[in-house]
């Protein structure tokens, strides 16, 4: 499989933890869709103490993976939202 650019896409957007509207992550995002997928290599800022847990409340908001070849973080999207 191929692995995605490294360079990435120019949009950022920021994750927040729904329940305590913590800030998570700052992200390289590419297309229109929902955020389903992070990878690693494409988070610019992330503010979260322990990888997929967030800092404030200690909810658990995704899961660690391996997607094309690359570390990535499976979102379950209930527990975040974006802007």
């Amino acid at each position: 499989m191929a692995k995605p650019n490294k360079k990435g896409p120019t949009q950022t957007i920021e994750v927040f933890c729904r329940q305590c509207k913590t800030l998570l992550y700052k992200y390289r995002k590419g297309g229109k869709g929902a955020l389903v997928k992070c990878f690693k290599e494409r988070i610019i800022s992330d503010y979260t103490l322990r990888p997929c847990h967030c800092p404030n409340c200690q909810q658990l908001f995704a899961r660690e993976l391996i997607i094309q070849g690359v570390g990535a973080y499976k979102i379950i999207s209930a527990k975040v939202y974006i802007k």
